[in-house]
């Protein structure tokens, strides 16, 4: 059977594509090797799936060619989503950083996106496995794709099929595979938004703190960007807001730096603490009184820093001052794809249109969303460059 368009993954990126594609009166199919449709968005945000961000842009993404999504994302920006959202009448609310949630459930997106599929006439194939991708001689035929229900052509063939992040759900390499198979370059995929582990004699060290959280302004040690959110120290290492939006640029350094975690973001520590500089006050008093007194005791005691401080050096005094505005850390790796909310790495936008997302030198191939080399930051972000890159996608394709 013969398609215009076939599409390779019903997720986020899938569905919003092969809408496009088959308004635009493409003949479209859209192949799922799962039996739950949309699975990842249904279980984001606490099931209220963070669909969007208010502010959108480039420098809220990675990638090794990181001015590649400002097209797609200009094309069709969160507004655009958000009006789509309103025009099915689902409620939602705005949190913290511009965070949008469903105000009911993740599955009115699922709904919304099918519907928009099924008024665009898309054809379903789920579930289905695709057994091999294999090139058409015809021009309107530029690709075979066998599958468990069968064998089809088409002329373009996009790839949403995601990245390695919840295998549990589903995740698989076979779309770096159908890159590599048509030698397209892939950049290293690597666990994104992920919690970060600790060695074995730090976390020894540590687990007095265990389930500990607090408001910290987070960066890796020397370099940019950094995050205030919450950090949370857990019995395998350090989670929390924080630490999954830092934990992408740690993945991305050639040599791993420590962590360097602001203990008091909201003030002026050095000074406050220089008032006190000749007090009889431990530090764990005075961490107390910003700071979970758990956490300041154990930390404190971590660092053998249990005297007045009237007692301690000048040395010591600049050391303490240092270690609240940056206690370093230094992550033994991360707790890998099972823990990721996103895959960092993919495909190699530099082989990609930004304008089509198609590879510039395999015409009619798409990549779209988590498959390609654009990871967002927690918030929104990877589900608007899903629906951005299937949206120019279906466009073209």
């Amino acid at each position: 059977m013969h398609f215009d368009v076939i599409i390779i993954g019903a997720g986020a990126a899938g569905m919003m594509c092969a809408a496009q594609a088959g308004l635009r009166g493409r003949r479209v199919l859209l192949i799922e090797h799962t039996e739950k449709l949309g699975e990842r968005i249904r279980i984001s945000g606490g099931g209220r799936c963070n669909f969007t961000n208010r502010d959108v842009g480039a420098q809220n993404y990675l990638s090794q060619n990181p001015h590649f999504c400002r097209s797609a994302l200009a094309r069709f920006s969160s507004r655009d989503f958000v009006a789509l959202v309103e025009r099915y009448g689902i409620a939602y609310e705005e949190r913290n950083h511009g965070q949008l949630f469903c105000l009911d459930s993740a599955k009115q997106i699922i709904d919304m996106l099918k519907k928009e599929c099924d008024l665009a006439q898309v054809q379903w194939a789920i579930p289905c496995q695709v057994k091999q991708v294999t090139t058409a001689n015809a021009e309107d035929a530029r690709f075979n794709v066998a599958t468990t229900q069968g064998e089809f052509t088409c002329q373009s063939l996009v790839i949403a099929c995601g990245g390695l992040a919840a295998p549990k759900i589903g995740a698989t390499p076979f779309g770096y595979q159908i890159a590599e198979q048509f030698h397209i370059p892939v950049v290293t995929p690597k666990p994104a938004l992920v919690p970060l582990a600790l060695a074995p004699e730090m976390l020894e060290k540590l687990e007095p703190l265990s389930g500990v959280s607090i408001d910290t302004t987070t960066r890796v040690a020397g370099a940019k960007p950094s995050f205030h959110e919450h950090v949370l120290i857990t019995h395998r290492g350090l989670s929390g807001p924080a630490i999954l939006q830092i934990s992408s640029y740690w993945q991305m350094q050639d040599k791993k730096l420590p962590l360097a975690i602001d203990l008091l973001p909201d003030s002026d520590s050095a000074a406050w603490l220089a008032e006190h500089r000749h007090s009889h006050s431990t530090l764990e008093h005075l961490l107390a009184q910003k700071l979970p007194r758990r956490f300041a005791q154990a930390w404190c005691a971590l660092h053998n820093w249990n005297k007045p401080l009237a007692e301690y050096s000048n040395h010591d005094f600049a050391a303490m001052t240092r270690a609240v505005q940056g206690w370093t850390l230094m992550p033994a790796g991360t707790l890998g794809y099972n823990k990721a909310e996103v895959t960092l790495g993919g495909v190699d936008t530099r082989a990609l249109s930004s304008k089509t997302m198609q590879a510039e030198a395999v015409p009619g191939l798409f990549f779209i969303g988590e498959v390609v080399d654009v990871t967002g930051w927690l918030g929104g972000y990877n589900f608007q460059w899903a629906w951005s890159s299937g949206w120019v996608a279906g466009q073209s394709a």
